[in-house]
Parts: C-alpha cells; sequence; structure tokens
C-alpha cells in the first residue's frame, strides 16, 4: 500500500499508556508538534499533568482515562473521540507492564496481569480502532512490541511472550490492513531508561534515554518500513543471534547479561 503517515489535520491521535515512559513522552512531543492527542492510561492525575505541560503546545493533550483490560471502556474511548474529533488517524497501543520471572518462584497471577495488560490491553483497543479506521477509510496503527520478542531474555517468560505475540499479530493483520488502507507497524525498542526497566537485573546494553526513543518512534513513523527498531547496533545483533543455534544462542544470552553468574536468588513473597 502507499505510504501514509497521519497528519494533524487527518484526526485526532491516541496513546495508550501514556501516564509515564515512553508513552508519556511521545504524547507531550506529538502535542508539540501540532496533534491533538488523546492519552490513554489509568491515573487521571497523572494524565491532567502530562496535559498541563502540554498547554503551550501547538497541539493539545486530551486526558482521557481508561482501563485498557476492560474491552467496554477500550470501545468507549474509541467511540468518544470518533464523536468529539470526527476520525481517529493513529491509534499507538503502547500500554505494558514488566513483572519479573523467576523459574524457581513462578507465580501465575504475573503471567495472567501480563497478558492482559500488554497483549488482551491491545486487542481491546485494536478492534474497535480497526471498525473505526475502515469505516474512514485509512489509518494508522503503531504497537509497541519489543526485542524481548525476538528470543527468551532472563526474566522475560512472561513480558517476552506477549511482545512475540504482539509482534506475531501485526505481522499477520498487514496482510489484510494493507488492503483495508489501514498502515500498521510494530515497535521493537532495545532497552530504554524507563520505570519499567528499572526491574531489570541484569546488564543492559546500549540502553536510551526516553526522549531518544520517542525521536526514534516518531522518526520511524514517518517511514514506509513495517518495522521500528532501535538501538541497532542492538537489536540487529539479537536478530542476528536468533539465527544460530540454540547453544549458540543461549552462550550469547548469558554472556551478554552475565546470568548465569548469578545463582538462584529468594525473592520472598513480593
Amino acid at each position: 500500500m502507499r505510504h501514509y503517515f497521519a497528519e494533524p489535520s487527518h484526526g485526532a491521535v491516541w496513546v495508550t499508556g501514556a501516564s509515564s515512559g515512553i508513552g508519556a513522552a511521545l504524547a507531550l512531543k506529538l502535542a508539540q508538534a501540532g496533534y491533538t492527542v488523546v492519552a490513554t492510561a489509568r491515573g487521571e492525575d497523572k494524565l491532567n499533568e502530562l496535559a498541563a505541560k502540554a498547554s503551550t503546545a501547538k497541539g493539545r493533550i486530551q486526558p482521557m482515562p481508561g482501563d485498557v483490560t476492560d474491552e467496554a471502556d477500550m470501545a468507549r474511548i474509541v467511540d468518544s473521540i470518533i464523536s468529539q474529533h470526527g476520525k481517529l488517524a493513529l491509534a499507538i497501543f503502547n500500554a505494558g507492564v514488566y513483572i519479573p520471572v523467576h523459574g524457581n518462584e513462578l507465580k501465575v497471577e504475573d503471567f495472567h496481569k501480563t497478558f492482559a495488560v500488554n497483549l488482551n490491553g491491545v486487542v481491546n483497543g485494536l478492534v474497535p480502532t480497526v471498525n473505526a479506521m475502515q469505516r474512514a477509510g485509512r489509518g494508522h496503527i503503531a504497537i509497541v512490541s519489543s526485542v524481548t520478542g525476538y528470543g527468551g531474555l532472563p526474566t522475560s517468560a512472561a513480558y517476552g511472550a506477549t511482545k512475540a505475540a504482539l509482534t506475531n499479530m501485526a505481522e499477520s493483520l498487514k496482510f489484510d490492513l494493507d488492503k483495508m488502507n489501514i498502515r500498521i507497524q510494530v515497535v521493537h525498542p532495545g532497552f530504554v531508561d524507563t520505570p519499567a526497566t528499572e526491574k531489570n537485573e541484569f546488564a543492559m546494553p546500549a540502553l536510551m534515554k526516553v526522549d531518544d526513543a520517542v525521536d526514534r518512534i516518531i522518526e520511524g513513523l514517518k517511514r514506509p518500513g513495517f518495522e521500528i527498531t532501535f538501538p541497532k547496533r542492538f537489536t540487529y545483533a539479537l536478530k542476528f543471534l536468533g539465527l544460530f543455534p540454540y547453544p549458540v544462542y543461549f552462550a550469547a544470552i548469558n554472556r551478554m547479561t552475565g546470568w548465569s553468574k548469578r545463582p538462584l536468588e529468594s525473592r520472598g513473597s513480593d
């Protein structure tokens, strides 16, 4: 399909997971570029603070609190965007949680919560978004996945599983969305300095600042490629490792993260 990038005059932009980290910075930079940004997260206070930061921007941020795990809530938000702004031009599904998983202390609820937010939370917003864009005749969707979806990493059994699923989902949908004039992209960031990565207990090569990551995302949205990934010196190395037999892959990841040198530790009840 032809390259399409939503301009401020085309309709509203919707960003989920906008209360902190990449989502908050992305919403603010898009507002500064002139977009009307509908920002969604569960915390209304943080969304209001974010909107205040955009008070002098060319565009604006409209807080629209909601829970991505609630199917009806996401449908309500899409309906509200259409009724208030006419069209939803660009949707960026960014909401996610990272719960470290240790093989010696597995908890079913850690998997359930991660799947509910990271995977089902995207589906809950994606379905009404696609329906709205199909009616409008065009649209642009970006799903924030992660390089943890390329292959297993320490403590990422739940998080990485959802990100691999998101990538596969975006790839599979592209075949039909192309025919519907709806552009879909997948974002594969490396390690970004956010509250989520603060939980990591291993070395994080090529750790990026949030603002730098957001600049890369916005640049990628304007380009014709399906994948937006950064920093390439790290993400392409992980892609390359995935081509090797598993013994090589596991040895390389252990060396890269230093995980093989760590003993199993008890995390208690936390």
